[in-house]
């Protein structure tokens, strides 16, 4: 999180949103503060999180426009953890920093279940996960604004892209590796049936799984309009992570992926070949994330640490992120 940001924090703020959600005292635990403040309520006998954001990082149009989204999602059938309405019938609450900005509260139903990974992955949860993806892709070509001014970014906004000055002038390479990345994406076509309103973060550490084998995504602070194939290749970007067996893992988990999205969104098989593209973009992308968070010369967080090894000569020598045939998953595509 920002300096400046975690400076204007305070808490008074914080009772003051807990005010607006009528969140007794009792009732409220910390959870996160990375991006954003989070916390854990509860409310009569339901359980709820408060996210305390701030208009550095995102405006009110674009908070409203996440969870205008995120209820239709939920009016339509998809599985997401909907926003509810604040004691003043707000979904966004602005509250004044006093130095001429804004914290920004929302509030959201608590998914229920645990971690995937708590849980044991199976092909069925594996069909499940892309099925869920799917729904949403079919709902958000019918999505329209109620507001214009919501809109939420493209997916190289610079709101949502900044690789570049997170980059020292060591990773001159990667910075030319990345341009050449971003070119090429931006070369592609743009219509209803493959661009649109995406979750752009659904890794399996955004959703909880209940006993029953239901998904409930969850984090939609990230969400732009993209193309749909970027969100079918991040969770296989997460999903192989660490694997050794990456192909016959890749095979097993699209087959099964891709069967369930299948079911509830037709996407042509055609953007297959394009996902080795966007697993490079991805790998970028967090490779500057992690330089913008951390020291990356005296890091200490066990994941990041795992993750930058090697990432460099990779990068820099265009290893693929996974060595797959991406075409061959066709016929799981369009098998329904």
């Amino acid at each position: 999180m920002e300096t400046r940001i975690k400076e204007r924090f305070n808490e008074m703020i914080l009772q003051e949103a807990m005010q607006r959600y009528d969140i007794a005292d009792d009732q409220i635990r910390l959870l996160d503060g990375f991006e954003s403040f989070m916390y854990e309520f509860e409310r009569g006998q339901e359980e709820y999180i408060l996210r305390i954001g701030h208009s550095f990082r995102r405006s009110e149009a674009l908070i409203h426009g996440e969870v205008d989204w995120i209820n239709y999602l939920a009016a339509g059938g998809a599985s997401v953890a909907k926003a509810i309405l604040s004691e003043n019938g707000q979904l966004v609450e602005a509250i004044d920093d006093t130095q001429g900005e804004y914290f920004l509260a929302t509030a959201f139903v608590k998914a229920q279940g645990k971690l995937a990974w708590e849980i044991g992955w199976t092909p069925e949860l594996y069909e499940t996960y892309g099925r869920l993806l799917g729904r949403i892709h079919a709902l958000t070509k019918q999505y329209e604004l109620a507001d214009v001014t919501w809109k939420r970014p493209q997916w190289d906004d610079p709101i949502n892209l900044d690789i570049e000055r997170h980059m020292p002038e060591s990773e001159a390479i990667i910075i030319k590796k990345y341009q050449r990345v971003l070119e090429y994406l931006r070369s592609l076509p743009k219509d209803d049936d493959s661009y649109g309103l995406i979750h752009q973060d659904a890794h399996p550490a955004n959703f909880f799984v209940d006993e029953a084998g239901n998904i409930t995504l969850f984090d939609f602070d990230d969400c732009v309009y993209s193309w749909f194939i970027y969100d079918i290749a991040m969770p296989l970007f997460y999903m192989v992570m660490d694997r050794k067996d990456e192909p016959e893992f890749t095979r097993e988990f699209m087959r099964h992926f891709l069967q369930g999205y299948a079911r509830e969104n037709r996407l042509e098989a055609t953007w297959l070949k394009e996902l080795p593209y966007f697993l490079k973009f991805r790998e970028i992308d967090l490779y500057a994330l992690i330089h913008r968070s951390f020291d990356v010369d005296n890091l200490d967080d066990p994941w990041c640490v795992n993750y930058m090894k090697n990432r460099k000569g990779r990068i820099e020598n265009d290893v693929p992120y996974i060595g797959f045939d991406f075409e061959s998953l066709g016929p799981h595509l369009s098998s329904n």
